[in-house]
């Protein structure tokens, strides 16, 4: 399972359909963002990710943490929330 990254750009509806489309078929997903306008659009995914998968009957939680992530040589700290049925 592949880590749905999200930067300060991301459609949020393209983003809460990944994220539908992953915990459908795997269960779970991980949604990563650096930077605060990537987890505003990472928040604002999730919740509409949330009300995608209600329809389907999934109740889901956000799990944030902080991971250290290496981009060009230098590590950077991110978000990565994980997403999963309760």
């Amino acid at each position: 399972m592949d880590i749905i990254k999200v930067s300060g750009k991301s459609r949020t509806a393209a983003v809460a359909g990944a994220i539908a489309g992953v915990v459908r078929e795997h269960k779970r997903a991980e949604v990563q963002a650096i930077g605060a306008s990537a987890i505003n659009q990472a928040v604002k995914a999730m919740a509409l990710a949330k009300s995608y998968l209600a329809e389907d009957g999934y109740t889901i939680i956000f799990i944030p943490e902080f991971v250290d992530v290496e981009i060009d040589q230098k590590v950077r700290t991110a978000i990565k929330f994980v997403v999963e049925p309760r």
